[in-house]
């Protein structure tokens, strides 16, 4: 089964909306006009429910089939959220708003999936019932983990849910998909380190934050090169480094670092944190400093349930003809939280040769929505078969 006709039909709409989208971007929770407009499409399609204000700013739709002898409730998730970048692509529909641009292509999921909720709404050939999840603050805010904590997968009876991200580097409407493991927990961390500030002539009269975070700076990487087991992925990186004073003549009293941890073990997880700690303080110490450490835990492993990844590969193989097998992502993704609550899967769609996500001349491919599209609505339509 190739791309659905009627996705074929709806690409000019739906790339509108997607570039309304692009044009009009919104961060974290902030998703109010995005929200809105999606909650109205979700109405005029006939959607029989449709809740709005579900983890803050979460819109949900739901549609039932012909009919329901199955029972299955089966969820289709969408971020909806941008990032706080300069748009630097210089498109006829670049972002409106300074300094915010859909730079990771949640406008592209979003349309997506409205346009797979248009088609769905439309036939309803399958038995049970699909609920589409329109989510803010994907990119860092934890809007996944908010919705559940809602109540979303118990209020609708949710017993699968599906995910999908563009990839760019992958051909236009390819997928790729991998089992167990997939994307990276995400934590991070700040370290502040007291000394004694002073004239930078007078070194000897000082204790110097400096010196000592520049040393804890080069031993944190021995946690990856020297304490975690080395056939697994862990990487720790320091992302900023701020002195109290910005002087040239002054040596400051603290230093701040600041930095994020990436593993997809939670053995490595604990790991990190405690040497993070241990190294912090103790080589301040050792220095005649003191460092205080806030270490904090985001975004757990994204892990793909077996059985729904193999589903969701043979939907995908149906649709484009072929699935690969993705690599494994150090990159966070908070669909986690809800795959801590129910089986399911995440996957990636091709975005051809373009810039990367998170830069500023990224922008999502509109060829991939058919494709897209045509995946979201296989999903419903091959696991709930109309009876």
């Amino acid at each position: 089964m190739p791309v659905k006709n009627r996705f074929a039909e709806l690409q000019s709409e739906i790339t509108d909306w997607r570039r309304d989208l692009h044009e009009n971007p919104e961060i974290l929770f902030e998703t109010h006009r995005t929200s809105a407009l999606v909650a109205e499409k979700l109405r005029a399609f006939g959607c029989d429910e449709v809740v709005e204000g579900i983890g803050r700013t979460g819109v949900v739709g739901v549609i039932k089939g012909k009919s329901d002898a199955s029972g299955k409730v089966i969820g289709l998730r969408a971020d909806m959220d941008a990032l706080p970048i300069l748009e630097d692509t210089g498109l006829d529909y670049a972002s409106k708003t300074p300094g915010a641009m859909h730079a990771c292509g949640h406008d592209g999921h979003t349309a997506m999936l409205l346009g797979a909720a248009k088609y769905l709404a439309e036939t309803r050939n399958f038995d049970g019932t699909a609920v589409v999840i329109f989510q803010p603050a994907e990119e860092g805010g934890g809007g996944g983990k908010e919705m559940c904590e809602d109540g979303m997968m118990d209020r609708w009876n949710i017993q699968e849910v599906y995910g999908m991200h563009n990839w760019p580097g992958v051909p236009v409407g390819q997928f790729a998909i991998r089992p167990g493991a997939f994307f990276a927990a995400t934590d991070v961390f700040e370290v502040t380190i007291e000394g004694k500030g002073g004239h930078a002539a007078k070194p000897h009269e000082t204790i110097d934050p400096t010196v000592a975070s520049a040393q804890i700076v080069t031993a944190l990487q021995t946690i990856a090169a020297r304490n975690a087991n080395p056939v697994t992925e862990i990487v720790v990186s320091v992302t900023s480094f701020e002195t109290s004073s910005k002087a040239f003549n002054v040596i400051p009293q603290r230093v701040t670092l600041r930095g994020t941890v990436r593993t997809l073990a939670p053995e490595n997880r604990d790991l990190a944190e405690t040497r993070i700690t241990e190294i912090c303080t103790g080589m301040a110490a050792a220095l005649g400093c003191v460092a205080t450490v806030d270490y904090t835990r985001n975004y757990p492993v994204m892990v793909n349930s077996e059985e729904q990844t193999e589903f969701a590969a043979d939907v995908a193989r149906a649709v484009s003809g072929d699935c690969a097998d993705a690599p494994l992502v150090m990159g966070g993704e908070d669909f986690a939280f809800m795959l801590e609550e129910r089986p399911g899967a995440y996957i990636l769609v091709g975005n051809g040769d373009t810039a990367a996500v998170h830069h500023p001349k990224y922008n999502f491919n509109d060829e991939a929505i058919p494709a897209g599209c045509s995946w979201w609505a296989e999903i419903i339509e091959r696991r709930m078969p109309a009876a």
